[in-house]
């Protein structure tokens, strides 16, 4: 799979990040680098934990990377959680974070798939 076919494969716009990062190999280079990033697993972690602290920080630290990487869909699905967690309270986030791990999923299942 191309870079771009993984971009239109999760709903993004590669144009948008093209435009960010100047070239396609830098773009593969930071969206396959996705795969081995431990930010999704920390959060689901410390959600497990009940740590609302450390699960507002992995969330938005996700939100971020997405931003960053234009990973859209996920990005939005992040941001939700990151608000629904910056009280402090773990109180009603569980759809916000099924979302995530949906998004999450499709993501990771394509990143891997990108030609090298």
């Amino acid at each position: 799979m191309t870079t771009r076919e993984f971009y239109e494969s999760i709903g993004a716009s590669y144009d948008s990040v093209l435009v960010r990062f100047g070239s396609e190999k830098m773009i593969t280079k930071f969206a396959k680098r996705f795969a081995d990033d431990t930010t999704f697993q920390d959060m689901c972690k410390a959600l497990e934990e009940k740590n609302a602290k450390e699960a507002f920080r992995m969330a938005h630290t996700l939100k971020g990377i997405c931003s960053n990487l234009g990973f859209d869909e996920l990005y939005k699905a992040s941001y939700d959680l990151t608000e629904n967690l910056r009280d402090g309270e773990l109180s009603g986030y569980e759809q916000d974070y099924e979302k995530v791990c949906e998004k999450y999923k499709i993501v990771y299942d394509n990143v891997t798939k990108i030609d090298s």
